[in-house]
């Protein structure tokens, strides 16, 4: 067996532990470029916060998920600010989006030089400036993952900018600052967790160290997201939440993804619909897909018991099988409140494109097995 494992350099986990933060930061410089989401007082205690310190601050906001005019506006504007470190607080958009900056800052060129698939794909040569992922939602996990997920609309696609050294420096996660995540994004982010989770524990590169957190990450999400949802000011279910995204980034970081996320790039593209609520729409149909491939075509492989495994982790139920996997995605999906595909944009005339673009995904070659094309396509219909 041989596999790599690598994260964020310095993970703070726990509640108060943004109080750390102007600390850290004063360590890597005094030029700093902060990079917040939309909804600017959600952020605002965290930038007043690092204005105790005397950094010279510039603020770059972000609305929605990045695209690379977002990506070059704000690296235009760090790179005028001189700046010598990079903080991004907010959800996996905003830590996305610092990472990109932070690696352009000390690398030379434009974003195209580097993205996959629609860009040049060179790979970085420097280690990006010191960056801080600070995130305000339980979900994607982007703070201990070494890629930034970039929309690129006249592609109509989403494409990632990946290179170990976007690692981020910290991760400084912090549950009492996701108890103001709204209801959607509590669901649909703590189900992206989940299925990262079950991708990376399910998929073909998984490995003994990123087996232990999902494991763990399973138990945690699967007995606190529907709490964390209900009961918004939960801060045991906010905690559990918060670590196991850790968890699925670190896991997916090193251990790769599957088919949901295989089709969640080009729909994200496709309909601009967000990644989690994809995530969240996809994960009980391509379970159910895989499994039924699995018995079909390999009726004897290992992986049908890590999806019993799963289903027992995350259900709590020690006679869990694999259906009820399948099962539990779609009751909570359901209970959560999640959309349909067509109600995110998706019609039947679509899907021959959509499983075309999926099948090119780098996330589908980690899928615990082939799925052929029909296959696919009926999980798109499932999901309509």
């Amino acid at each position: 067996m041989t596999f790599e494992f690598a994260t964020a350099q310095r993970v703070l986990f726990g509640p108060g532990m943004r109080q750390q933060l102007p600390g850290l930061v004063a360590g890597e410089g005094t030029r700093v470029f902060v990079i917040i989401g939309g909804n600017q007082e959600r952020y605002r205690e965290v930038v007043d916060l690092l204005k105790t310190e005397p950094f010279e601050l510039a603020t770059f906001s972000v609305s929605n998920e990045p695209d690379v005019s977002t990506v070059g506006a704000a690296l235009e504007q760090a790179r005028a600010h001189r700046a010598e470190a990079v903080v991004g607080v907010g959800g996996g958009s905003v830590i996305d989006t610092g990472k990109a900056v932070a690696a352009l800052l000390t690398n030379p060129g434009k974003l195209f030089d580097y993205l996959e698939v629609i860009g040049d794909g060179h790979p970085l040569r420097a280690a990006a400036a010191p960056y801080f992922a600070v995130p305000t939602t339980a979900g994607t996990g982007s703070e201990s993952t070494r890629n930034a997920v970039i929309g690129a609309p006249d592609h109509k696609v989403k494409v990632s900018m990946r290179s170990a050294l976007m690692l981020p420096k910290y991760a400084v996660v912090d549950p009492e600052l996701t108890l103001s995540s709204p209801a959607r994004v509590t669901a649909t982010a703590g189900l992206d967790a989940c299925t990262q989770l079950i991708e990376s524990f399910v998929g073909i590169k998984a490995n003994p160290v990123t087996d232990g957190l999902c494991r763990e990450g399973l138990i945690l999400a699967g007995r606190s997201l529907r709490t964390a949802h209900a009961d918004p000011n939960n801060l045991d279910a906010r905690e559990d939440m918060s670590l196991a995204a850790l968890m699925s980034g670190i896991a997916l970081a090193n251990a790769g993804l599957g088919a949901v996320h295989g089709f969640a790039g080009p729909l994200g593209g496709m309909l601009g619909a967000s990644h989690g609520a994809l995530c969240a729409r996809l994960l009980a149909p391509v379970t159910r897909t895989n499994l039924s491939a699995l018995r079909a075509r390999q009726p004897g492989a290992p992986t049908l018991a890590r999806y019993e495994e799963a289903a027992r982790l995350v259900t709590g139920e020690v006679s869990a099988t694999a259906d009820d996997l399948v099962r539990w995605a779609e009751s909570t999906a359901s209970d959560l409140s999640i959309e349909s595909l067509s109600h995110l944009g998706m019609t039947e005339e679509r899907i021959p494109d959509a499983v075309a673009k999926a099948r090119a995904s780098g996330s589908m070659k980690g899928n615990p097995i082939e799925l052929t094309g029909s296959e696919l396509a009926a999980v798109l219909r499932a999901a309509l």
